[in-house]
């Protein structure tokens, strides 16, 4: 293999999740963030639907984005089982990063592409750009679960109706050391070869 290889392989072995909790707070320039969702903008996609949408969160934003979650996740806070540390920690979250990045998906009308497709498309964009931190020296977490899905998550982030919100990518520069990656099975055990 060639250095190219060595490269490319490195960025992607050395690839990990790192939470804004293990952020330092540094701003990053806005230039980089929007060369980093360039490579984004060149993931594969059936038909050129480049269904991926994002939209940019950063300076002030980032602490609105923390309260709307905040009330997303807990609407009551006279609630009798109303959690003050939870709620604190959803609206506290992003205050660490430099951006936050909405995931959006817009699903095409093409009736041969489904939505499946769609969605790896997208999920192939947000690779590319997380790939793209690791040689810049930078941290990224890809925040999912049932909130993140919702439909007043997609209006927060102004994704237009029939559009799917796919969670939020938060971004800052490590205050930890880089972990350390590991594998639960080796990809032999994963494969199946067809040679005939």
């Amino acid at each position: 293999m060639n250095e190219n290889w060595n490269a490319l392989s490195k960025f992607i072995i050395d690839r990990r999740s790192i939470k804004p909790n293990d952020f330092t707070g540094e701003t990053v320039p806005d230039e980089i963030i929007v060369k980093l969702l360039e490579l984004a903008n060149w993931a594969p996609t059936h038909g050129y639907t480049e269904p991926w949408r994002f939209t940019i969160i950063t300076g002030d934003g980032l602490a609105r984005l923390g309260e709307f979650y905040a009330n997303l996740d807990q609407p009551n806070q006279q609630a009798k089982d109303f959690n003050q540390l939870r709620y604190d920690r959803f609206r506290n979250r992003p205050m660490n990063c430099s951006h936050v990045i909405g995931i959006g998906m817009v699903p095409g009308t093409n009736p041969k592409i489904p939505e499946l497709e769609e969605l790896c498309a997208t999920a192939m964009a947000v690779q590319n750009f997380w790939l793209g931190l690791e040689p810049l020296g930078l941290a990224g977490y890809w925040s999912t679960g049932t909130l993140a899905f919702t439909d007043e998550m997609r209006a927060f982030l102004g994704f237009s109706e029939g559009a799917k919100s796919l969670g939020l990518f938060y971004i800052g520069k490590p205050s930890i050391p880089h972990p350390k990656g590991r594998r639960l099975t080796p990809i032999g055990e994963k494969l199946n070869w067809m040679k005939s």
